[in-house]
């Protein structure tokens, strides 16, 4: 069989699953997980490299997990819409994700809607499919048939209201229809040579990935409006054989909000410092120096300018420019 080789963008609300999918199909930690809405504000791509075996061809899916669909109420949140249309401009497929447990009739309007103006196939996964079972007893068969019962209508709604190329039930956490999810990605993506080099899985700075580990320990550890209000950027970022020296500034929006940060005596950036170095040591595989500092930048989800300087892809390409200058 040809090898295949295709774009496909995941798009779905906040907390559908749609990061936890990503790490599990790539195998590896690319995108930062939170029960908090919209953690996801960039388009992060993960390449999976599968092999053929017997019924599937050998394939390489380049994944691009997106943030969560919404009606966006900030310069922020209409940056991040443009991050989903901008991924499905272009990609070979669209997996729809739905939390089972959780449909709502108008944001799923919208996101039929999306699907709908690519003309592009689109597979509808039903994550968290493992929740509408028994909850005592999950592996029991009485249970995995209420299950079942309870999909049946979910499957028949989504069947009526659009004409999917497959509908998927999987459970990303429990890593449930995996292998099923890959094998119809595959079947319906073109034929083609791979797009990137087998021993890649995304095309992420180790900078913005370290911007995002620290923005995680932050969701984690804060709650109300400050981790809405809050992201992070990297102004140091040096390698020194096993040894990498960061320095990042947590920006948030009032001064309210970088009291809470610091905590009382400075424990709270303490703490989330730690807990992101250490993340960070086992991300890079080095010893990490950490220095956080917490600015303030009031109303920054409101500012073009600023929220264009987070893009890892415009600071990647500054950085170029200043080290050509150098040279």
């Amino acid at each position: 069989m040809a090898f295949r080789s295709g774009f496909v963008c995941i798009i779905g609300r906040p907390n559908a699953g749609k990061s936890t999918l990503l790490n599990a199909l790539v195998g590896e930690k690319l995108a930062i997980i939170s029960p908090k809405p919209q953690t996801t504000r960039n388009r992060i791509l993960g390449i999976v490299n599968l092999p053929g075996r017997k019924g599937m061809a050998a394939a390489q899916v380049v994944l691009l997990d997106t943030p969560g669909v919404h009606r966006p109420d900030s310069s922020l949140g209409r940056k991040m819409m443009s991050e989903v249309r901008e991924a499905l401009d272009g990609c070979d497929l669209i997996l729809v994700m739905v939390d089972a447990n959780k449909q709502s009739e108008g944001t799923d309007e919208f996101l039929l809607k999306l699907a709908s103006k690519s003309n592009t196939p689109a597979i509808l996964v039903l994550n968290k499919v493992d929740l509408l079972r028994n909850r005592r007893h999950p592996s029991n068969p009485a249970s995995r048939l209420q299950g079942k019962e309870k999909l049946l209508p979910i499957i028949e709604r989504y069947s009526s209201s659009y004409k999917f190329a497959e509908i998927v039930p999987i459970s990303a956490l429990k890593r449930e229809g995996l292998d099923l999810l890959l094998k119809k990605i595959v079947e319906k993506i073109p034929s083609g040579s791979p797009y990137f080099p087998p021993d890649e899985i995304t095309d992420q700075p180790a900078r913005f990935m370290a911007a995002e580990a620290i923005r995680e320990q932050v969701l984690q550890a804060t709650s109300e409006e400050v981790p809405y209000a809050v992201t992070v950027i990297i102004e140091q970022y040096e390698e020194a054989g096993k040894l990498t020296r960061i320095a990042a500034v947590i920006y948030c929006e009032r001064q309210g909000q970088k009291a809470i940060l610091l905590g009382k005596n400075g424990q709270m950036i303490k703490q989330m410092g730690t807990a992101a170095r250490l993340q960070l040591e086992q991300m890079l595989g080095t010893k990490v120096f950490l220095e956080l500092f917490v600015k303030v930048r009031e109303n920054w989800r409101d500012s073009n300018e600023f929220i264009d300087e987070l893009d890892w892809r415009r600071q990647l390409h500054q950085l170029t420019s200043k080290q050509g200058l150098r040279s």
